[in-house]
């Protein structure tokens, strides 16, 4: 796979956590003055990748964008489209792949609670979703993206069979990702170990937490059109 040198591109300053408000859909911020990521109704594809096709797989939360491009680097022939709230991040990650010139790889300042009506029923194969702010406190609970209405829209855009990738190295967040996971029953799921995992990526907070010895969670979610038995860790 093509290294890449991230050091020629200085990150800018950025903040860990975004504006809480933007973990919400943008039909709830009426009447407030915000800077707000576009709603986004449709997308023409030549306008975004090269090959002028849709993308196969997408990052929800694509953070820095480490996974996202290299896992388009790994993958030549596929469109891999990233979805993050802060748009620093997002500029920095497009300055890297134009940088880099890598064609199939692109990140959109979006809120995926928005849900995504420019992305057409059954077309992706890969969705990943790894490590989101897990807004441990009860009363933050809300803000957390992991919704049935998040989860219902995951579910439209994937190919019959395909996977959605979880990863987080928070246990509470992993306990309510799966009661909404069994709530929808729209996915067959399972935990998986290293052995399983078949990405051959790392994120950024995957390395950080391989490094400092943080135990982390890793869920396999295959489309599916019932409920089956977990497989707990």
């Amino acid at each position: 796979m093509k290294a890449i040198d991230y050091k020629k591109y200085p990150l800018p300053r950025l903040r860990h956590h975004a504006n809480p408000v933007l973990y919400f859909p943008l039909r709830q911020q009426k009447g407030k003055k915000l800077r707000y990521p576009p709603l986004i109704e449709s997308l023409n594809w030549k306008d975004v990748f090269v090959n002028g096709e849709s993308p196969k797989y997408l990052d929800v939360g694509c953070g820095l964008g480490k996974f996202m491009i290299e896992m388009a680097v790994l993958n030549p022939s596929v469109n891999i489209l990233g979805f993050e709230v802060r748009s620093g991040a997002v500029d920095w990650i497009n300055r890297v792949i134009a940088g880099e010139k890598i064609p199939n790889a692109k990140a959109l300042w979006y809120s995926a609670v928005n849900c995504f009506p420019f992305i057409s029923d059954e077309s992706v194969e890969k969705i990943f979703y790894f490590f989101p702010d897990p807004w441990i406190k009860k009363r933050h609970n809300k803000r957390r993206a992991f919704s049935l209405e998040l989860l219902d829209e995951l579910h439209r855009v994937l190919k019959p069979s395909g996977t959605l990738y979880i990863m987080t190295d928070v246990a509470k967040l992993d306990e309510h990702q799966r009661e909404v996971l069994a709530q929808h029953s729209g996915f067959s799921y399972s935990y998986v170990s290293t052995n399983d995992w078949d990405l051959h990526v790392r994120t950024n907070q995957e390395e950080f937490c391989i490094r400092k010895n943080i135990p982390f969670i890793r869920m396999i979610c295959v489309k599916s059109g019932k409920k089956i038995a977990l497989n707990l860790p």
